[in-house]
């Protein structure tokens, strides 16, 4: 059952949270949404992801979703992202496991969070994947293809050596300034090529 639910005229931006490493990237893009006015996020997590929240962060799931505008479980197969008459600008799954991109490049939407990210797609929605994984295997990347002829940008957190990051955070905020620029939302401090 979605908790928090919004009814206005805010844009609405998908966020899904895979088990992939990476869990800070998803706690730093729903910090940078917050400071976003007009927008909405509405967050789906795996049960995967729920573990790397534990494993890598000092924050507990409950803080993350309270980030979040609209929170919704991975198995409510009813949820309004479920659906393609509910109307969003769009989806980010980040961090994005290989299990994940599968899932999706098969058409397999066996919980909500797959079957948001197929909705995305055959809506003809911006998709963006932020996979975690190194090295990729044939499989890997033959999925990602999939992914890609279909429209889905595929946006592996490449460390932006240009923007001269000076910290961990720093550099997860360029990575993070890229993907919203996808949808068009600004990110205070994010660096473009000859803006520094």
């Amino acid at each position: 059952m979605e908790q928090n639910p919004l009814s206005n005229d805010k844009k609405r931006l998908v966020v899904g949270m895979s088990g992939a490493s990476g869990a800070v990237l998803t706690i730093k893009l729903l910090q940078l949404m917050k400071t976003c006015p007009g927008w909405e996020t509405h967050l789906v997590i795996s049960k995967g992801a729920q573990l790397t929240i534990a494993q890598e962060t000092s924050y507990t799931l409950s803080q993350v979703e309270a980030m979040a505008d609209v929170i919704y479980d991975i198995n409510d197969y009813g949820g309004r992202i479920a659906s393609g008459t509910y109307q969003t600008e769009g989806m980010v799954i980040i961090p994005c496991s290989m299990k994940t991109v599968a899932g999706i490049a098969c058409g397999y939407s066996d919980n909500l969070l797959l079957r948001a990210a197929d909705v995305t797609l055959k809506e003809r929605r911006k998709l963006v994947l932020i996979p975690r994984e190194s090295p990729l295997s044939t499989i890997h990347l033959r999925n990602m293809l999939t992914l890609a002829e279909t429209g889905a940008y595929i946006m592996p957190p490449v460390v932006p050596y240009y923007s001269n990051v000076a910290s961990l955070d720093d550099m997860n905020l360029q990575i993070i300034g890229k993907v919203l620029d996808k949808f068009h939302i600004p990110v205070n401090k994010f660096h473009r090529w000859g803006d520094v």
